[in-house]
């Protein structure tokens, strides 16, 4: 196994499936120690597992469920209390709340942003003092292509969270210049992975053409490449960089049609 003394430490929420996984494999390979965290301790400690059989590395796992109060500084004292430290976090937690907006009540809404904005800022926050002290440290604040496109029927909120954050990201980036702290948001396009399951867009996605998706793992690879790098905003492949660029140049109006037309295809709207 790695030595502690000498090897870092990756926190990433949301780690047990699809892209979080995925970026663990990535991180372990290249021979960091690991957090994981989520709400299934089962899917953790199988993972984690698998992660220590074919790297040299220690994964710790934490079960957590980020949307309840509190639950940040409850992780966080439990990590603390196994005397690590976390020399780097991928906010990557998240999920997709189906349905136009007035179909759900406000509760649901609210544990939306709570996970989704809330739990970012709040964990990094509070990373962020031990990183700078130490003259190192690594943020990945998992967004989406969707964060720099008009917003569209279905997932209302899911591309306004996504845009905060890769605005939260890049302002960020800047703070922490000369700290030794790189800060990137990774903006996924169409990543297959069981979040299409969990939010019924299955049917739609794999209907999409191959030169649309991607996998988790390249995308892993490509994001951590450009942490490393410290690019403040990521968009891995060419045709996902594409799409980003004609919906900021080409006319509004035109963006949001097209938007329109497409969203439900690969969106569940909750519409029969």
């Amino acid at each position: 196994m790695a030595d502690r003394k000498t090897a870092r430490t990756m926190l990433i929420t949301g780690g047990s499936a699809g892209i979080g996984a995925a970026l663990a494999q990535e991180y372990a390979g290249r021979g960091w120690n690991l957090i994981i965290t989520a709400r299934r301790t089962d899917r953790l400690i199988t993972l984690g597992k698998e992660i220590e059989a074919a790297f040299d590395v220690t994964v710790d796992h934490v079960t957590a469920d980020l949307m309840k109060d509190g639950a940040v500084d409850v992780m966080l004292a439990e990590i603390a209390g196994k005397g690590l430290i976390v020399d780097g976090v991928i906010n990557n937690a998240g999920y997709g709340h189906t349905g136009l907006y007035l179909d759900s009540p406000w509760a649901d809404h609210a544990r939306f942003n709570r996970l989704m904005v809330d739990v970012p800022c709040e964990m990094t926050h509070k990373l962020l003092p031990g990183m700078i002290e130490r003259g190192f440290g690594r943020v990945m604040n998992v967004a989406s292509l969707a964060g720099h496109m008009p917003g569209s029927r279905g997932h209302t909120l899911y591309a306004a969270v996504k845009a905060y954050l890769i605005k939260f990201s890049q302002s960020l980036n800047v703070e922490m210049d000369g700290t030794g702290v790189h800060v990137s948001a990774l903006c996924p396009g169409f990543t297959i992975t069981e979040f299409h399951d969990v939010n019924g867009t299955r049917e739609g996605i794999n209907q999409l053409p191959d030169y649309m998706k991607m996998s988790a793992e390249d995308c892993a690879r490509l994001g951590a490449d450009a942490l490393e790098a410290n690019e403040d905003v990521f968009i891995p492949g060419k045709v996902n960089r594409t799409i980003a660029r004609l919906g900021r140049f080409l006319p509004q109006k035109r963006v949001k049609k097209i938007m329109a037309k497409m969203s439900g295809g690969y969106r569940n709207t909750g519409e029969a």
